[in-house]
């Protein structure tokens, strides 16, 4: 099945569906509700890729019909700044990804009323970041481990818990507590000022927004299977919510991290607020609504058996370079298996495959090694490029792409020969460089300067962003420069898990 171009969300639908939904829960807590985002605001690929038809900004588009009764705390752990945590759709780091969504809210119209630092120990990197917010006018405040935690509810539950930590001032009714990614420490942040809240007199409340698991979807539906493929290399597992099947006799699901936590949420809220919680079960926390969006469940369950496949190619990738341990690569192929996912069904795969053979008996690699590539445009077509002494495979699957698109001859040359053996120069005898054969972000530029006087790289320059949302596969770990060329493009890329040399560093 081509879902290119194939509609299984309505984005409206669900948008209109999910306003109403936390509207609703915002009037159970007539003073204030602390509601945390889990997944990412912006840019939620994932989510765009299992649900074709969900706009990537959906919930930023929420809160921008919510702004003037929201106040956005932003999260991050001082650990993952530490450690220089990647955020793999962007490739930049947790810290750098703050910076991003803070302007990408602004941008948006909202403003970010605080950043908080959590389990923050005057770690060099974190004390650095922090300074850099305060210098540009962002308040950050700093939040420590809670002291008797998980164990000891009085003490949790107290000036020496909670209370340890600063009150963060917000005005609003409805307080959005956000983050990176996981194990930013929004929960944490929620109900340090909720003790606050109530302390003061201010009776709040708590909530839950998260994408996936989807509650009312079976266990077994692939949307759900490829959101535990997602996170494989945090050991999250879809199960039944007990809880609620307990308290309502009505099956749903939730994540095994806020069902094995329930009990002692729920406690700890009902000793901040004094009362009883009608929370009976992690499902009734949570404000999700993307199943009213579904219109076509044939075809996202399509969508999210290639989201496994591709989560596979991405833990296998990490594998080889030594960021994830073999029980991780283990359970996504235990998925692969449960769900009957097969490399061969992501339709690019072996025409790359292909390529690279194609490159190995014309003699034509790159210092003996030999690299394919292939993309599936939109109407289906499969392109393949392969890589050469002057050119990566991915470089020339971009040129094959945008030629094909533009309607001009697979023998047309777009880059003139004078400037590639500028740019080669330049490469190996000016800075040294040990590879002089061009990676895609270098082919782009070398394009853009080319369709100054070429009609037919202008023609080809102009189709390139019908490349956007395309199946990309290589048969090797990407170069920095190729990762970063795709990445711009923003083609849904895989890769086998191979170096395209013997060099243990690429610049």
């Amino acid at each position: 099945m081509n879902l290119n171009n194939q509609q299984g969300f309505d984005s409206e639908k669900y948008l209109d569906h999910q306003t109403a939904a936390i509207l609703e829960r915002v009037e159970r807590f007539n003073q204030r509700l602390y509601l945390e985002f889990g997944g990412k605001i912006l840019y939620d690929y994932h989510a765009a890729r299992v649900l074709p038809g969900f706009d990537p900004n959906i919930k930023m588009r929420l809160l921008q019909v919510l702004k003037d009764k929201i106040d956005v705390i932003f999260c991050i752990n001082a650990g993952d700044i530490e450690r220089k945590k990647v955020r793999a759709d962007f490739g930049i780091t947790y810290d750098v990804d703050t910076l991003k969504t803070i302007d990408d809210f602004r941008d948006w119209g909202i403003e970010i009323t605080a950043v908080v630092i959590t389990r923050y120990k005057n770690q060099p990197q974190a004390k650095a970041f922090k300074n850099k917010l305060e210098l540009r006018g962002i308040k950050v405040y700093t939040h420590t481990s809670t002291s008797g935690y998980p164990t000891d509810i009085d003490k949790i539950v107290s000036d020496q818990g909670y209370g340890s930590n600063a009150y963060i001032q917000i005005s609003k009714s409805i307080v959005v507590v956000t983050g990176p990614g996981p194990g930013s420490g929004k929960l944490g942040t929620c109900l340090c000022n909720l003790y606050h809240d109530y302390k003061n007199g201010v009776k709040a409340g708590y909530a839950k927004f998260e994408t996936f698991p989807v509650w009312d979807l079976p266990l077994d539906h692939k949307v759900n299977i490829a959101y535990e493929a997602a996170t494989v290399d945090l050991n999250d597992r879809v199960l039944i919510d007990g809880h609620h099947l307990k308290a309502y006799n009505i099956k749903t699901v939730n994540y095994n991290r806020d069902i094995e936590g329930f009990h002692l949420l729920k406690r700890i809220i009902e000793k901040i607020t004094g009362r009883e919680s009608f929370y009976q079960s992690p499902t009734d926390m949570g404000v999700n609504r993307v199943s009213t969006g579904i219109i076509n469940d044939k075809l996202i369950a399509e969508a999210s058996h290639q989201e496994i496949i591709r989560r596979y190619f991405r833990y296998a990738v990490e594998y080889a370079l030594g960021l994830t341990d073999k029980d991780t690569l283990d359970r996504i192929l235990e998925i692969m298996d449960k769900t009957g996912a097969k490399i061969e069904d992501r339709k690019v795969v072996f025409p790359a495959r292909q390529a690279a053979k194609e490159a190995e008996k014309t003699g034509k690699g790159n210092a003996g090694f030999y690299c394919g590539a292939s993309v599936e445009l939109q109407d289906g077509t499969i392109i393949t490029g392969k890589n050469s002494s002057l050119m990566h495979a991915a470089s020339s699957l971009i040129l094959n792409a945008t030629k094909h698109l533009a309607g001009l001859p697979d023998s047309m040359y777009l880059l003139p020969q004078n400037i590639i053996d500028s740019v080669t120069h330049l490469k190996k005898n000016i800075l040294n460089g040990k590879m002089i054969s061009l990676d895609v972000d270098e082919t782009l530029i070398v394009l853009g300067i080319s369709a100054l006087s070429n009609p037919a790289a202008q023609m080809a320059l102009e189709n390139l962003k019908q490349l956007r949302n395309c199946e990309v596969h290589l048969t090797h770990i990407p170069t920095p420069g190729d990762e970063a060329g795709l990445r711009k493009l923003n083609v849904n890329l895989t890769c086998d898990p191979k170096y395209s040399s013997k060099s243990l560093f690429i610049s």
